[in-house]
């Protein structure tokens, strides 16, 4: 039987809070979020998401986002939470312009 450890961390950033927990076994070590806020994140704050389900290993499903220092804030899942999915939109656009900029050697794709 592998022993589970759980250890939870809690981050602050404005009213924010993020709740996550680390489950270590003999195989791998997971991050997830115990709870989620539903307080809105400016997108200043954010540069990157994953998503946490519950087939992944994880206790709820949760939008997890990153912020600039690093942070992990858990937000619901973007089904259930109309700024979740346009903070998601925004982050995949920026990520596609900013690929679709530049080609070879740094120059720009777009004709």
């Amino acid at each position: 039987n592998a022993i589970h450890r759980e250890y939870t961390k809690i981050h602050r950033v404005d009213n924010l809070t993020c709740v996550c927990v680390s489950a270590a076994n003999t195989n791998e070590a997971r991050d997830c979020c115990l709870t989620t806020t539903d307080n809105k994140l400016p997108r200043r704050v954010v540069k990157s998401f994953s998503i946490q389900t519950v087939s992944g290993g994880c206790r709820i499903p949760a939008t997890v986002f990153v912020t600039r220092k690093n942070l992990r804030l858990c937000a619901p899942p973007a089904t259930n939470n109309n700024w979740v999915t346009k903070l998601i939109k925004q982050l995949k656009r920026k990520s596609q312009n900013g690929k679709a900029r530049k080609g070879k050697n740094g120059k720009n794709s777009r004709h």
